[in-house]
């Protein structure tokens, strides 16, 4: 049982950080693909989580470096600039957070949003 309840928080969390980013994505380059989305939440979480791993034990700089490698993911995603990139990652956690709360608001369900830092 609790493989199967790991594998669905994964999915929910999954899903809440592909939504957040497609919501950036589509606010700042009208870019309409929720599955570009999710392979950005996805190679995103791994290039965050790779780089933390590596580099993470550097104070300020190891937090640092993850961001910029996050962001350089979300840039190559979605082709549009460094700034564009940070409005998408920052709509992203926005709407992540905002789902987030509202789900452990009417107590549906309390997780994290898988490809989205922070949230």
């Amino acid at each position: 049982m609790a493989l199967v309840d790991s594998v669905i928080v994964f999915l929910v969390s999954f899903l809440i950080g592909a939504l957040g980013i497609y919501v950036g994505g589509r606010i700042v380059t009208q870019t309409k693909s929720f599955g570009k989305a999710a392979l950005t939440a996805l190679i995103g979480a791994l290039a965050w989580s790779l780089t933390g791993l590596l580099f993470g034990w550097i104070p300020l700089l190891g937090p640092l470096l993850a961001l910029i490698v996050y962001l350089a993911v979300v840039n190559w995603q979605y082709p549009s600039g460094w700034a564009s990139a940070a409005a998408i990652a920052l709509i992203a956690w926005v709407t992540s957070a905002i789902i987030l709360y509202l789900l452990t608001l009417f107590n549906i369900l309390a997780v994290n949003a898988f490809g989205v830092p922070g949230v």
